[in-house]
């Protein structure tokens, strides 16, 4: 098989790496070169920058996935709909260099007659079901804006976005919570984060629940320094109270340790495991799609 390059491309950073034909990492790099960072036709020569050497190799094969694709990124790549498997992905790469520099197209559903989008995630999730094999699962992608992804058979049936970290960002800064915390959020309080979570289920509303942040410290109930985690189980307990998780016993989360973590403890209120992933979800995930198009599997 013939070396993949996959390539992370990023709003703030790029990130690339040289594959084996399992889709374990051989070298991997990182440049904070997101595509805000590139100027108008500077992306082949960022890309050169980044991979060129790996390029040269005899056969090279580089799979972009993430906001390169983007209408802000190199070139756009249509969305696919959903539901999309490998091969579907595969068959609707966007290709730069044919046969050698591909973007992989980000997904888009549709509920309520209104679209929803991810460019990346659906690499992760494609990593993530060869890692744990699975053909079936739920799965959480936390974030700046988490995604909740339905997989059936293979493939990606459906997925829902929510801006969890972003409401977290804008009320931890520009609120009236914002005078009632410290500077920084410091390590994360185990039980001020559950709590947080408990109120957000009972109160029916992140408006309502929101407040509860102000008068809790108010009131001295809450210390200072655990409103941020009380703050934080708030909005992921929001994102897990409009969850249809009945029968669900274990959902995959995919992501860094300190976010990841923080679903774990939210989904155990619920009697809900979860299994972790990390960044390699991506590389995974790239290698697949390159076996599907290359015809093995």
């Amino acid at each position: 098989m013939s070396t993949l390059i996959g390539v992370d491309w990023g709003t703030s950073s790029l990130r690339a790496a040289r594959l084996d034909a399992a889709g374990e990492v051989l070298e991997e790099r990182s440049l904070p070169r997101g595509i805000l960072t590139v100027p108008a036709g500077g992306f082949p020569a960022v890309f050169d920058e980044a991979c060129g050497d790996w390029m040269r190799e005899p056969g090279a094969l580089a799979l972009l996935c993430g906001m390169a694709g983007s209408r802000q990124g190199w070139v756009e790549a249509p969305y696919a709909g959903c539901p999309a498997g490998f091969a579907d992905v595969a068959a609707q790469l966007t290709w730069i260099e044919p046969g050698r520099i591909a973007l992989v197209p980000g997904l888009t559903c549709h509920e309520h007659g209104v679209p929803d989008v991810m460019r990346g995630e659906e690499t992760q999730v494609f990593g993530a079901l060869e890692l744990l094999g699975l053909q079936s699962a739920l799965l959480v992608l936390p974030g700046t804006h988490s995604k909740w992804v339905r997989v059936i058979d293979g493939g990606i049936d459906r997925f829902a976005t929510f801006m969890t970290g972003e409401c977290y960002g804008l009320l931890r800064q520009h609120s009236i919570l914002a005078r009632m915390m410290p500077a920084g959020d410091g390590e994360l309080d185990a039980a001020a984060f559950v709590q947080g979570v408990h109120h957000a289920r009972r109160s029916g509303t992140l408006l309502h629940a929101a407040f509860s942040a102000r008068t809790l410290a108010l009131f001295e109930r809450l210390a200072p320094a655990a409103v941020p985690s009380y703050l934080s189980g708030l909005v992921i307990g929001e994102e897990l109270r409009v969850q249809d998780l009945r029968g669900t016993l274990s959902v995959a989360v995919i992501g860094a340790q300190a976010l990841t973590c923080r679903y774990e403890l939210a989904l155990a209120t619920l009697g809900v495991t979860v299994t972790r992933v990390g960044s390699q979800a991506t590389w995974r995930g790239l290698r697949a799609i390159a076996s599907t198009l290359q015809g093995t599997s």
